[in-house]
Formats: C-alpha cells, structure tokens, sequence
C-alpha cells in the first residue's frame, strides 16, 4: 500500500469537505438510497479522487456523499470496488484507508447477499456477526507497514460485539426483525453453483457475496470499529428453482429499502462512541 497515494487521496478529499466526518460507510448493490438521507451532502466522484478506482457495476453509483445524517457526520461510498472487477486487494480496500486518514475510527459496511441459511428469506437483513475469506486472496499480503497496522492482527472480534449488541436494540426498538449470522466472501462474478452453496453452509456460512470480507480485513488491520449488514437479496444457487440474476438483487433491495434506511439511520444517529 502506498502511504503516499492514501495520502493524496485523503487530502483531496478533505479539501471538499464541510466537516469531519466520524463515521465511514460502504453501500453495496442498491443500497446507496441511504447516502440520499444525508442532508445537503457534499458529493464527490471518484474519478475525480486521486488513485481512486472507479465503479462499474449496476447499482453502484461512484461517489463519495459526505454530510450529516441524523446528527452524525458521516462519509459514503455509493458504489464499491470488487475483486471481480479486475482490481487488486489494495484498490479494492483503497477507500478504507482513506477513511482511516480522514480520521474516521467506525465503518458501517453493507452489502447485498445471497441466503445459504435454509432458515433465511429474500429480504432478510442480516447481522454480519463473523466472515470466511474464500477468495483465496488477502488485501494484506506483501510488506506490511506498521504505520497501518500490526503485521498478525486478530481477527476474532473484528465485528464490533459493542455495535453488534447496538444494532440488535435499534432493530427491536423499531420492531424490525433480523437475522444474524456468517457472511462467505467469493470472487465472483459467478454465483455459486448448488454444489458450493451445499459446501459452504457445511462450512458454516449464513450468505454468500462477493464484497465485504476485504474490506473489513482492512478496517481491522487498521484498528477501526466494524458494523456489517447483509441485505438477503436472493436465496442462493440449488435452493429455489429458478435461476439467479443481478436485476433480481436491485429489484429485493428496492422492496426492502424502507426497512433498511429505517435501520441503519438509527444504528447511526444512536450509534456508541
């Protein structure tokens, strides 16, 4: 990771910026309606980011909205990198580090997944409480530099039990009720076939996407507080007849969008330091 980069990154970033913010989120495919609750945002492409990688996938907008959301700074990615996209560990989890030089010290993370839990339906949100790493890659291989982070660092209690706790009170205080469980990260861009859905549900895993797990490596390397939320897009590959398609996600997160900004609004406007 160049030093330098997130540097330059960060200070073109902050330039733009009104206030600082305190809180980093990543919206994932068809969730980005959340940054639009954020009052006056100031919002900026990434193309225009220096290093920034840019967005290519439906459902992902490519920009930054930073701004107050129900009494909290906070900062968004509308639109994140993937692995499948053709970028590097590195640029996928560039926009964490950013963060991290921005002074941010908490991450919300989203995403939208398939259900491996036979327990689970389309439309369900999800509480990530752990993750496998099945992508066969780890944006912290290579030279570490200590600045960012110690070179082992744990990842047992990477996701947050103090916010984990937080967001199951803010769903029961709204009467919204969610499921928790273990969030598989895989490369993609292929959904699974029924034989992998079957091995990973063996192996322990809730749903299946192909985001997430990257991201919050990096926020754990770099010491900063982590929240994940799935958004259950569909049931994945062998357990419904019927084929899966990336419409089919954007179409299941537009029908539970209210559900999901009522949530994660007020994880954030109640959210513990």
């Amino acid at each position: 990771m160049d030093q330098n980069a997130v540097k330059e990154a960060a200070a073109y970033v902050r330039e733009k910026l009104a206030d600082t913010p305190a809180v980093g989120l990543i919206l994932g495919s068809g969730l980005g309606v959340l940054a639009e609750e954020i009052n006056n945002p100031v919002t900026i492409p990434y193309q225009d980011i220096p290093h920034f990688p840019e967005s290519t996938v439906a459902g992902h907008k490519g920009q930054l909205a930073a701004g107050d959301l129900k009494g909290k700074q906070v900062i968004a990615m509308q639109g994140r990198f993937h692995y499948y996209e053709g970028y590097s560990m590195k640029q996928v989890t560039f926009p964490v580090r950013v963060m991290k030089e921005l002074g941010i010290e908490s991450i919300v993370i989203t995403n939208a997944a398939g259900g491996i839990n036979e327990q689970f339906n389309p439309g369900d949100l999800m509480l990530i409480t752990d993750h496998i790493n099945n992508m066969g890659d780890n944006p912290l291989l290579g030279p570490n530099d200590e600045a960012l982070g110690e070179r082992f660092p744990d990842m047992s209690q990477v996701y947050d039990a103090t916010y984990l706790q937080h967001a199951r009170d803010c769903a029961t205080k709204l009467d919204i009720t969610v499921q928790e469980g273990v969030y598989t990260g895989n490369t993609g861009p292929a959904y699974e076939t029924p034989a992998e859905v079957r091995m990973l549900r063996t192996l322990g895993g809730d749903a299946v996407g192909m985001s997430t797990v990257p991201e919050v490596i990096t926020a754990g390397h770099a010491g900063m507080r982590v929240l994940g939320i799935s958004c259950i897009a569909n049931m994945a590959a062998g357990m419904l007849d019927q084929p899966l398609t990336h419409t089919e996600v954007i179409e299941t997160t537009e029908k539970v969008r209210g559900e999901f900004l009522r949530l994660v609004s007020e994880i954030i406007r109640t959210l513990p330091n």
